[in-house]
């Protein structure tokens, strides 16, 4: 799927209603994303973002701009946190910053900027071309090479007080930061659920490609069970922030292993012809390998040991 393709397909999929996180039908939209994964890695790259910013903005009671696509570009690395310069009419951010997916294709961006706690704000990007600069040179892979992944030069972009969402530190301390962190989980998913439809589709018979085989089916009931157990506790505990990141850190986890025993599975089983020779499916096992580490692997672990420590094991409700 080029970039173009790309975009089209997500904006074809705009009018199909994605439901919110905890509003009770949070099973679904774990489908609905690791569907989009299953079809293709980078489209649910954007997709995800895409409607994360939806949701963010419907839980600050605020309405998505109609036939816009969204970003969230809410990477921080230390000493490169972007800035907000009041002016007499308004304010204009300024700075620089990483791994903005989408850029120069979306419309509109929820941004994290700098203040003593996160501020998120809701920039309009088509507007105001001249006030930003994409360079994509950092980007050295072919993977999600079609989702312009870049760092960002802000030079005055203007933003105003409603383009301000919540209050400072609202983005990371509210409950559904922890439920918009299942969505890329979903999507890392749909990912290895397109790499066990390939496994399946081989007509390679050996015992051991057929005990692969197994094992993926069970991985794929196992990636499908832990989004829908997800999606039902989510939306029976919507508010609680502390069990929302306890679930969250489980979840990315658990679905995390079992991507990664998909992965490697399917080199066992085939063998290096596929990853070396078909395009599709070494594209996608970069992408899915490259897209886990959105998952901190051992730091999320020491999280979810502290929130252990400090608060007990999460009981099922």
């Amino acid at each position: 799927m080029t970039t173009s393709q790309l975009i089209d397909r997500l904006r074809s999929m705009l009018a199909d209603e994605m439901p919110l996180p905890g509003v009770g039908s949070t099973p679904l939209r774990h489908r609905k994303l690791m569907a989009i994964g299953r079809e293709d890695l980078s489209l649910a790259r954007i997709a995800e973002a895409h409607w994360d910013a939806v949701a963010i903005l419907a839980e600050a009671g605020q309405t998505a701009q109609a036939g816009a696509i969204y970003g969230v570009w809410a990477s921080e690395k230390p000493g490169q946190e972007l800035d907000v310069i009041a002016t007499e009419s308004g304010a204009r951010i300024e700075g620089r910053k990483m791994f903005c997916s989408g850029a120069g294709l979306v419309d509109r961006a929820l941004i994290t900027v700098k203040g003593p706690k996160p501020v998120l704000v809701n920039a309009d990007l088509r507007s105001n071309p001249t006030k930003y600069q994409i360079d994509g040179s950092s980007w050295k892979t072919a993977a999600f090479a079609e989702t312009r992944t870049s760092t960002v030069t802000f030079n005055g972009l203007p933003v105003s007080r409603a383009d301000f969402i919540g209050e400072p530190g609202w983005y990371l301390e509210r409950a559904g930061f922890w439920h918009g962190a299942c969505g890329p989980a979903a999507c890392w998913a749909g990912g290895a659920a397109g790499l066990i439809d390939f496994a399946a589709q081989q007509e390679r018979d050996d015992p051991h490609a057929t005990a692969h085989l197994g094992g993926l089916q069970a991985a794929l009931w196992e990636l499908e069970a832990v989004l829908d157990c997800a999606g039902r506790d989510i939306d029976s505990d919507p508010d609680d922030a502390v069990r929302a990141k306890t679930r969250a850190l489980i979840i990315r986890h658990l679905i995390e292993q079992a991507c990664t025993d998909v992965v490697r599975r399917l080199g066992r089983a085939h063998g290096p012809q596929h990853l070396a020779m078909d395009e599709a499916i070494s594209k996608r096992c970069h992408e899915l390998d490259l897209y886990l580490r959105q998952s901190h692997a051992e730091r999320d672990l020491e999280s979810l040991g502290n929130q252990v420590r400090l608060f007990g094991l999460l009981d099922r409700v």
